[in-house]
C-alpha cells in the first residue's frame, strides 16, 4: 500500500491570503496591528496555537476562544459563499492517484469545520479515505502528530506515504513523520524555506503518480 497525504491550506485551497485578511481584521478589534510577515512565521501552524502565541507577544486582552470563533466563522463564510476555487490541477491529481491505487489522506492545521466546508465546496471529499484535523491531535505541526496519526488511520507505514507541503513547518512535521515530502512553493504562502523537501514544485501538474512511485516532471 502506497499513501499520499495532503496538507489543504495553500495546497488544495489558496487561503493564505484569507487567513491572513481575517487575521489582521480581527486583532485590529483588540488594538493589535499584525503584520504580514509576522502572520507568514505561523503559516501551517493551528489556529489555537498562533492566538495564543500573538495574545503573549502582543499582551493582549482577548479570549483566544472568542478570536478563534469569529475568525473561524468569517473564513468558513467566504469558503461557501462560492468566491473560490481549488488550486490549480488539484483534481486532476487526485484523480491520478485513487487511478493508481493510492489511499489518499488530508493532514490540516484548520479546524475540522472549515476543512468539511472546503472540501465540500469544492466537490472532492469522495476522494479522502483519511481527513485529519491538527486539533485533534496532541501536538501541532511542526510536531509530526497529525501525519502519523493519518497513516495510521490509511494503514500505509510512514515510509510509504507522500506528503505535499506548502509551509516550512508543515514539511518539518512530515519529514519527522518519516515521509517522504513534496514542497509547493505558493507565493500567496509567504516566504516559506521549502528546502528541507525531497523534492520542490511550482505546479501541482509536476507532480504524476504512478503505479509504483510519485514522478515529479521538471518545469518546462
Amino acid at each position: 500500500m502506497r499513501g499520499f497525504i495532503f496538507d489543504m491550506d495553500g495546497v488544495i485551497i489558496d487561503s493564505e491570503p484569507l487567513h491572513f485578511q481575517v487575521e489582521q481584521d480581527v486583532c485590529k478589534k483588540y488594538g493589535v496591528e499584525l503584520a504580514e510577515k509576522e502572520l507568514e512565521s505561523y503559516v501551517g501552524t493551528r489556529a489555537r496555537d498562533m492566538w495564543q502565541q500573538i495574545k503573549k507577544t502582543h499582551g493582549a486582552t482577548f479570549e483566544v476562544s472568542a478570536v478563534l470563533n469569529e475568525a473561524n466563522e468569517r473564513k468558513q463564510a467566504y469558503v461557501v459563499s462560492g468566491k473560490v476555487e481549488p488550486i490549480s490541477g488539484i483534481k486532476e491529481l487526485l484523480a491520478a492517484l485513487k487511478n493508481n491505487g493510492y489511499r489518499i489522506g488530508l493532514a490540516s492545521s484548520s479546524p475540522r469545520p472549515f476543512i468539511e466546508a472546503v472540501l465540500n465546496s469544492f466537490g472532492i471529499s469522495d476522494y479522502f479515505d483519511v481527513v485529519m484535523s491538527g486539533e485533534e491531535v496532541a501536538n501541532g505541526k511542526p510536531a509530526p502528530d497529525v501525519y502519523r496519526e493519518t497513516a495510521e488511520k490509511l494503514g500505509v507505514q510512514p515510509d510509504a506515504c507522500t506528503v505535499l507541503e506548502d509551509a516550512a513547518h508543515g514539511v518539518q512535521a512530515a519529514l519527522a513523520a518519516g515521509m517522504r515530502v513534496i514542497g509547493f512553493v505558493n507565493p500567496n504562502s509567504g516566504s516559506q524555506d521549502l528546502s528541507a523537501a525531497h523534492d520542490q514544485v511550482n505546479d501541482i501538474g509536476q507532480i504524476q503518480p504512478q503505479a509504483a512511485e510519485i514522478v515529479i516532471e521538471k518545469n518546462q
